[in-house]
């Protein structure tokens, strides 16, 4: 089972208004620094539900996606 975790998010705003996600902040606080950012669109979640920006990324080597909806960041996770 998926579930959606709102999670805390670095990002870097650029002149342009264009945001890019640098690290991540997991519910037990631990960082996670992107290591890249392989594609940017808006898209539904599927799993988890809800829609907005997705930011598919790749941290600490694994593709994981990322979403901005409306102004909150979140992730599918498993239960």
């Amino acid at each position: 089972m998926i579930r959606k975790v709102y999670v805390d998010v670095v990002a870097e705003f650029d002149s342009d208004g264009h945001i890019m996600p640098l690290a991540v902040k997991w519910e037990d606080g631990t960082r996670y620094e992107v290591d890249r950012v392989l594609d940017v669109r808006r898209a539904a979640s599927l799993k988890a539900g809800g829609a907005g920006i997705r930011y598919t990324c790749r941290i600490m080597g694994k593709q994981a996606c990322l979403w901005l909806e409306e102004n909150r960041w979140f992730v599918e996770a498993k239960r």
